[in-house]
């Protein structure tokens, strides 16, 4: 479905698409290639199989409609897609982090998608001077390690955390609050940070193992049980979120459960049961599908059959930095990192510009609740941060 080439993609991107569709893009050594492929490519790197693969398709298939845009409107100069399957296992970060790095056409990434991962693979990129933009790792910590290459198109568990806390007690009441993780690096930063704003609201914690390892809950029930909490925060994904909720409201247990973006899926219903998940609340620094411009949502479902899931928008946005830069001629590495960089647009999500350590600015950083409400994840509103 051919899009019209004033859609807002962010920045120089729209610009340069509206300019030409057919032109040809520069080759590093300055040459106009020809003949409908420069050889470019960038890069998807996170989970497509395994238990966490929602996210990780969500993100893939944004990128996907970001490169179909963009060759539409760019037959002379096509780019193309590396997809690496990472199963959400910062055990197989490294090696694919090197199979990108050694791809010399490879010249950006988005992902790494999940936080463990990304602590893996982005000190490889960074040596390597592999520019990658990140849709989904929250984990503040990330942007603190000096990696130069390190960037994020959505905020992190700094805004996240405390907005969390913040829906618990101003709009749960809840001032009696039980605290799980999954021991990833996303699960427990989070945890961690909804611990640090509730203080002692925190009645009581636990621990579980995330990414399929663990289908039994009962030890963890028992000590919700036993806690008297009127709220339960679970730091981690939706395959075990999900478990958790069914093992909860089997057990009679009726406090809500609140999780964040790594349970915000579909499939968190289907592990827990309808019933079962109801009530349940999620934060994201994702936007409603009413909030995102353009035509996005829509074109999203043309080429996919379903709706956007969460930050197939994010992702989407990410992808198109990385093209604005292929477009303007930024196509060697070091020339396409300094591209983003100083990168300032407007992407479908919002407004993209990245601090010294690649975060993205605060001011664009927003945290919306949503709610499963008769089977399906519904926005509430938009979470204040301060």
């Amino acid at each position: 479905m051919r899009q019209k080439l004033t859609r807002v993609l962010g920045g120089v991107a729209a610009i340069a698409l509206a300019v030409g569709g057919a032109a040809a893009c520069k080759s590093d050594s300055g040459s106009e290639a020809s003949g409908g492929g420069c050889g470019y490519k960038i890069a998807f790197f996170g989970a497509l199989t395994g238990s966490d693969a929602a996210l990780g398709i969500n993100e893939n298939n944004g990128v996907k409609l970001a490169l179909k845009q963009y060759n539409e409107a760019n037959k002379d100069c096509k780019v193309d897609l590396l997809a690496l399957d990472s199963q959400g296992s910062p055990d197989q970060a490294p090696q694919l982090a090197t199979q990108a790095i050694d791809d010399e056409k490879v010249i950006g990434v988005v992902g790494p998608a999940f936080s463990g991962e990304s602590e893996a693979a982005d000190p490889l990129f960074s040596e390597a001077g592999l520019v990658h933009i990140s849709a989904s790792a929250t984990r503040p910590s990330l942007s603190e390690q000096g990696w130069k290459t390190f960037f994020r198109s959505v905020g992190n568990d700094n805004a996240q955390g405390p907005a969390a806390a913040k829906y618990i007690k101003d709009e749960l009441k809840s001032e009696k609050v039980f605290v799980i993780d999954d021991q990833s690096a996303y699960g427990m930063g989070l945890a961690d940070e909804v611990k640090k704003a509730l203080g002692g609201a925190v009645i009581g914690e636990d621990k579980v193992q995330g990414g399929g390892k663990q289908t039994e809950f009962s030890g963890t029930v028992t000590k919700v049980k036993a806690s008297g909490a009127t709220a339960v925060f679970f730091g981690g994904y939706y395959t075990e979120g999900g478990l958790i909720r069914k093992a909860l409201t089997n057990a009679g247990i009726k406090a809500t459960l609140v999780g964040a973006d790594g349970m915000k899926d579909p499939a968190f219903i289907d592990g827990a049961s309808k019933e079962a998940a109801e009530g349940t609340i999620f934060t994201c620094p994702c936007l409603p599908a009413s909030e995102v411009k353009g035509t996005f949502p829509a074109d999203y479902k043309a080429e996919f059959g379903v709706d956007p899931g969460t930050y197939s928008d994010n992702a989407f946005d990410a992808a198109n930095i990385l093209l604005a830069g292929i477009k303007a001629g930024k196509t060697s590495r070091s020339d396409l990192l300094a591209f983003v960089k100083g990168y300032t647009g407007e992407g479908v999500v919002g407004s993209y510009k990245f601090t010294d350590t690649g975060e993205l600015d605060p001011s664009a950083v927003q945290i919306w609740a949503y709610e499963v409400k008769n089977g399906e994840i519904t926005p509430v509103k938009r979470v204040p941060l301060t």
